[in-house]
């Protein structure tokens, strides 16, 4: 029993580090940093919250269903395969003059805009096609929980401290991080096939 609470407990932090690490600057916490800049923090972060909830449900839904359906070979191939791209992009980013300006939005509305903007923003994003993989090959309540937690995290970060931590920190480090993360998970998926 205790063995398999380790288990899970390993894949909700795992999904939890990968995932903000590779969220951490990302278009969606710029989202919440500009809308937070004109609106009060507590509805931008609801949104962009309840807005990753569903998007990593929809994930770990479609990975577990993939699971059941594809040889597990197949799918952790896959997911070795999607990894090292994420990282070989991750690791090719070239920082950007783009400040991520959204359009003034009606101060009753901001709930529904965060909300809205974050899912079209993030649906078949590299980090909800990670989710998926990740509910694949592991267990989907803590693939959702580890990956919810951390895009809360990030938003949260965005909303109160993002702007003057993005500041003084160069985002392409960031992006490197994640890069060699993501590479990392690709070999260790590799390694299962072997």
């Amino acid at each position: 029993m205790t063995a398999g609470l380790g288990d899970w407990l390993s894949s909700a932090g795992a999904t939890f580090l990968l995932i903000a690490l590779a969220e951490f600057g990302d278009k969606s916490q710029l989202v919440c940093m500009t809308l937070a800049a004109r609106h009060r923090g507590l509805p931008v972060a609801l949104g962009a919250i309840a807005a990753f909830a569903i998007l990593n449900l929809l994930a770990v839904l479609f990975g577990a269903a993939v699971a059941a359906w594809l040889p597990e070979s197949l799918v952790t191939a896959a997911v070795a395969l999607l990894f090292a791209v994420f990282g070989i992009n991750a690791l090719r980013y070239q920082e950007e003059n783009d400040d991520g300006e959204i359009g003034d939005k009606p101060g009753r509305n901001v709930f529904a805009t965060t909300f809205l903007l974050i899912f079209l923003a993030e649906f078949g994003d590299k980090t909800q096609i990670a989710v998926a993989g990740l509910g694949s090959t592991t267990d989907s309540l803590a693939v959702w929980l580890g990956a919810t937690l951390a895009l809360a995290a990030t938003s949260l970060l965005g909303v109160y401290a993002g702007r003057r931590f993005l500041n003084r920190l160069p985002l392409i480090w960031i992006h490197r991080v994640s890069g060699v993360f993501f590479l990392l998970l690709a070999a260790y998926a590799l390694s299962r096939l072997l």
